[in-house]
């Protein structure tokens, strides 16, 4: 990685890991936000081929998740933890879970990135979810269909959860009403998992191919990125039905909602990210980044949106928008 000044995309500078360079508003951006709220981008070199991001709100804390086996802590330190998959954060605990779909583990490491234990949990370990809540981490397999509830406190497996399909991309957890939902892009279908239980409870139709999803809990709204098709699909997650579908511009493989403000982003844009407003399911805002983005998230006080760029191993960080 460049220690040197340099050009990149659009004519912003880059600096080194732990330096940033900041993207002036309306130089090669591209969006719908009044300019009172025109968004600021900056940047950050992290691993290689960054795939999962993930924010714990609570502290700040930034983890992404490269195609190297490493995990970079933003502005603090890299990891080494294996081939790394996606990433899950305990805010109670500041704990990050990692998983290893290859070899069926999750990597646990405390939030400075000091390794606590590797937790087997099947083959195709790839979907983690949190519910810091009842203290359990919930892994869906991409390969046996089944979901593993780990005690993340004695760090050990509870529970296999069957489920009426096979392979999993992401899941998240709905604390209030304890329901899991976990994406099938084998059955193009939201499957509803009740966590008291560990009953799988209902199979949503989506589009084609879903992969991330996120749910805005007060509503219990899911929204589900199709990576087949140019839509979000919109579940309600008190009838279990599709709801709604909101047209993108291209594909999106990651969702991520904003929870005080009811507001959505993914990477369904063209060469960038979207902005939804999750009450009217209206596009307020595109933000073209210049690359096709990775994983979304967002810090749920700042309302800053982190954006993997797998392609120039970068994390671009926006605010405003």
């Amino acid at each position: 990685m460049p220690s040197e000044l340099g050009f990149g995309q659009e004519g912003a500078v880059i600096v080194n890991r732990r330096g940033l360079f900041v993207l002036v508003a309306g130089l090669g951006l591209a969006s719908a936000a009044p300019a009172s709220a025109s968004p600021k981008a900056s940047a950050v070199e992290v691993c290689r081929g960054p795939g999962a991001v993930v924010v714990n709100s609570a502290t700040g804390g930034v983890y992404v998740a490269g195609d190297d086996g490493t995990l970079t802590i933003l502005n603090e330190r890299d990891v080494q933890v294996g081939q790394a998959g996606n990433v899950a954060v305990d805010e109670s605990t500041g704990r990050v879970y990692v998983t290893n779909r290859g070899a069926g583990t999750v990597a646990v490491l405390e939030a400075n990135g000091d390794p606590r234990s590797m937790v087997p949990c099947g083959p195709g370990a790839t979907a983690p979810a949190v519910d810091a809540e009842t203290g359990k981490l919930y892994v869906g397999s991409a390969s046996a269909g089944c979901v593993a509830v780990v005690d993340t406190v004695a760090s050990v497996v509870d529970a296999v959860l069957s489920s009426p399909v096979r392979g999993f991309e992401a899941m998240c957890v709905n604390p209030g009403p304890q329901v899991g939902y976990l994406t099938s892009p084998a059955t193009n279908t939201v499957e509803v998992l009740d966590l008291a239980s560990g009953k799988f409870t209902a199979s949503v139709p989506v589009g084609k191919a879903p992969t991330g999803l996120a749910v805005h809990e007060a509503s219990n709204t899911v929204y589900v990125a199709n990576s087949g098709i140019h839509h979000l699909s919109v579940v309600d997650g008190d009838s279990r039905t599709e709801r709604a579908t909101i047209l993108l511009r291209s594909e999106a493989s990651s969702v991520a909602v904003h929870q005080a403000s009811h507001t959505v982003y993914t990477n369904g844009g063209p060469d960038g990210i979207v902005k939804i407003d999750g009450a009217t399911g209206a596009i307020t805002g595109e933000l073209s980044l210049g690359i096709n983005p990775g994983q979304v998230a967002v810090h749920q006080r700042t309302g800053t949106v982190y954006v993997t760029d797998p392609v120039h191993d970068l994390l671009h960080v926006i605010t405003d928008f």
